[in-house]
C-alpha cells in the first residue's frame, strides 16, 4: 500500500512554513489523540502517520530530500533509512519527540496529561537530542552507476560507556526531582473567565528528565556523552547524484544524559571523469576520428562507464553525427530507467602538413567528391534555434 502524501496528511502546501507546518501539525494531532479516542485503532494510525509527516517535515534536510524524491529518499536500502518513520514509532517515541506539542505551556498538555513526560519510561522524558553531523562522500561513475557501500569513521560524540549514558556516578547518584516529584511536569492551576483550567509545563529545576544528579560521571562530566569516534557504513543506491543528500537516522552526535542520537546526513560529490562527462542519466563522449577514417569507415573502441566497448563508424560519417549505446548510462534512484551513452563524432582536421600532403589534398579539393553536399533532410542551424526557442 502506497504511503499519503505527507503534504495532505497535515493539510498544508509545499510553500507553507515551518511555524505553519508545527500548528497544522498539533491540530491533526490533537484530533486523533490516542487520550481523545480511546481504543480507536483507525485515529491510532492517523496519530502515528501526523508524526511520520510531522517528523519529515520539521527538519529542512529531510524535508528537501522529500520534496525531490518523495518516499523513495528514505526507502529501505537507500542511504540507510533515512527516518524513523511514524508507523514503526510507539507512543512513547511520539511523546518523547513532539510531546512540546502537546505539553508546556499550551493548554492542550492538561488535556492529555502532559504527552511525552507521562508515556516516557518511568514517567520522565528522555534527555536532549543529539544534532545532526554531515559528511560528504565522492564517488566515481563506476560507483554511481551500481551502488556503493562505504565505511567511513566520524568523529562525533557517542554515549559514554562509564555511565550507560546517564550522567551519574552510580544509581545513587540519581535522585528524584524535589521540584516535580519525579515527573517531570509541573502543574498548576489558573482562574480564567471560563473557570479554573488546569496547565502543565516541563519541570524548571531537573528539564523534565525527573530526576537530578547528584554526583556526576568523571568521565563524561555528567552531559552522558564523550567526544570520540564511530565507524559507519552506508549503503548508496545506484543513480545517485551531485547534491542528493542520504540520511541515516541515529547517527549523528549522541544526545546528552540518554537523549535520541541525531541524524547523519550524506552529501554525495560526484568525482570527474577523465573521459566522459554526465548529462542526466546519459553520458557523453567526444570521438575524434581522422579524415581517411570518416571516409572509409572503421571500428573503435570507446571508454564507458563500465570498461570498453566496439563501435562500427560506417563510411561517410558526418562530423556531428551522434552514436547510441543504449542502456549504459546511470540508473534512476527512483525508477528501473537508465540512461544511454551518447557518442559525437567530430573528424579532425591536421593543422600541419608536409609538402606531399598538401598536394595530395589540392588535387582532392578539386574533386566533385570532396565538395560539401548537405543532407536535404537534415534541418538547417536556424531551423534547430528555432525550435529550441520554439
Amino acid at each position: 500500500m502506497s504511503k499519503k502524501d505527507f503534504y495532505e496528511v497535515l493539510g498544508v502546501s509545499k510553500s507553507s512554513s515551518q511555524d505553519e507546518i508545527k500548528k497544522a501539525y498539533r491540530k491533526v494531532a490533537m484530533q486523533f489523540h490516542p487520550d481523545r479516542n480511546p481504543g480507536d485503532k483507525a485515529a491510532e494510525e492517523k496519530f502515528k502517520e501526523a508524526a511520520e509527516a510531522y517528523e519529515i517535515l520539521s527538519d529542512a534536510d529531510k524535508r528537501a530530500q522529500y520534496d525531490r524524491f518523495g518516499h523513495q529518499a528514505f526507502s529501505p536500502g537507500r542511504g540507510g533509512g533515512g527516518y524513523s518513520g511514524g508507523g514503526g514509532m510507539n507512543m512513547d517515541d511520539i511523546f518523547s519527540q513532539f510531546g512540546d506539542i502537546f505539553g508546556d505551556d499550551s493548554p492542550f498538555g492538561s488535556f492529555f496529561g502532559g504527552g511525552n513526560s507521562r508515556r516516557s519510561s518511568g514517567g520522565r522524558s528522555r534527555g536532549t537530542r543529539g544534532s545532526n553531523l554531515r559528511v560528504k562522500i565522492k564517488l566515481n561513475y563506476e560507483e554511481i552507476a551500481k551502488g556503493a557501500q562505504k565505511t567511513i569513521k566520524v568523529k562525533k560524540y557517542v554515549g559514554c560507556n562509564t555511565c550507560g549514558g546517564s550522567g551519574a556516578k552510580d544509581k545513587n547518584s540519581v535522585q528524584n526531582c524535589g521540584t516535580c516529584g519525579g515527573s517531570g511536569q509541573v502543574r498548576r492551576v489558573q482562574n480564567t473567565f471560563l473557570g479554573q483550567m488546569q496547565t502543565v509545563t516541563t519541570c524548571p529545576n531537573c528539564n523534565g528528565e525527573g530526576s537530578t544528579v547528584t554526583h556526576k560521571c568523571s568521565a563524561c562530566k555528567g552531559d552522558g556523552r564523550v567526544y570520540g569516534e564511530e565507524t559507519v557504513t552506508i549503503d548508496i543506491p545506484a543513480g545517485v547524484q551531485e547534491g542528493m543528500q542520504l540520511s541515516l537516522s541515529g547517527k549523528g552526535n549522541a544526545g546528552e544524559r540518554g537523549g535520541s542520537a541525531g541524524d547523519l546526513i550524506v552529501l554525495i560529490e560526484e568525482e570527474a571523469h577523465p573521459q566522459l562527462h554526465r548529462d542526466g542519466l546519459n553520458v557523453a563522449f567526444d570521438l575524434h576520428i581522422s579524415i581517411p577514417d570518416a571516409v572509409f569507415g572503421t571500428q573503435i573502441e570507446v571508454p564507458t562507464i563500465d570498461g570498453r566497448a566496439k563501435i562500427k563508424i560506417p563510411p561517410g560519417t558526418q562530423s556531428g553525427k551522434i552514436f547510441r549505446l543504449k542502456g549504459k548510462g546511470f540508473p534512476n534512484v527512483n525508477s528501473y530507467e537508465k540512461g544511454d551513452q551518447l557518442i559525437q563524432i567530430n573528424v579532425w582536421t591536421p593543422q600541419h602538413v608536409s609538402s606531399a600532403e598538401k598536394d595530395m589534398l589540392e588535387k582532392l579539393q578539386q574533386s566533385e567528391n570532396f565538395q560539401p553536399k548537405p543532407d536535404k533532410n537534415d534541418k538547417s542551424f536556424f531551423d534547430k534555434v528555432r525550435e529550441m526557442f520554439s
